[in-house]
């Protein structure tokens, strides 16, 4: 092929490969193609290696978002010192963290560890509950009001507002990729954000004089907690690896 010709086909857009044998020939087309005659490949990607990036990509806009609202609240509960507050971030932490094993098992390429991800993720969040009612327990026995209930409400509602945009995330992500896991680590990420409310509740109730109602609704919390942990083994039990 003369040189002219060579560089109208690559202004065009199109591709040029030589062979052991010294021939040239051109693709006047851009894009994926592919020449059996040749053996050779161009553009083609594996369904499972999308698969595995889009699945990162959706677990790691939501572990920033909810890294960010545990941040924060962090920053409210040393001000405040809310029992209710301390439930609600010990678990948004613990429903960060299970990014890792979700990240791990997309990478994988494995429904089988989507699976076991899926378990980590239950596990997780009955160990927060734990915490959380440990902790509300505690401060019943010994009670202290918290302070500073303006941010204390702040704290809830952007509890309310990370998990929502994590469980948006997560959920889409999840049902486009057919991840049982995802799915259920989206409605986790939506009912905690209800149970960030709750701290928002226990600002109010403090504000018009009963103190006791941050422990106590540290103790509701822990509840929704632990409905939350039968409810995502359920959903991640039912999934069957294919």
């Amino acid at each position: 092929m003369a040189a002219a010709e060579a560089l109208s086909y690559r202004e065009l857009g199109g591709e040029l490969h030589r062979h052991t044998d010294g021939t040239v020939h051109a693709h006047p087309h851009p894009g994926p193609h592919t020449h059996d005659e040749h053996g050779h490949s161009h553009g083609l990607i594996d369904p499972s290696i999308k698969r595995s990036r889009a699945g990162v990509r959706a677990v790691g806009a939501s572990l920033a978002v909810l890294g960010a609202t545990a941040a924060l609240q962090t920053v409210i509960y040393v001000a405040t010192g809310s029992i209710a507050l301390l439930a609600d971030l010990i678990h948004n932490t613990g429903d960060a963290l299970t990014a890792v094993p979700l990240a791990s098992a997309f990478l994988l390429r494995s429904r089988k560890a989507e699976q076991y991800a899926g378990l980590a993720v239950v596990g997780a969040i009955f160990i927060s509950a734990c915490f959380a009612g440990a902790f509300a327990v505690e401060k019943l026995i010994n009670p202290s009001p918290p302070d500073h209930l303006q941010a204390l409400a702040l704290a809830g509602a952007v509890g309310f507002l990370g998990n929502e945009v994590a469980a948006q995330v997560r959920l889409r992500a999840g049902r486009r990729l057919d991840s049982p896991a995802l799915i259920a680590d989206g409605y986790h990420a939506r009912t905690d954000g209800f149970v960030s409310l709750g701290v928002m509740l226990s600002a109010g109730l403090v504000a018009i004089g009963l103190s006791i109602a941050d422990p106590i609704v540290a103790i509701a919390i822990t509840a929704v907690i632990l409905r939350i942990t039968w409810q995502s083994w359920e959903t991640v039990r039912g999934a069957r690896p294919h």
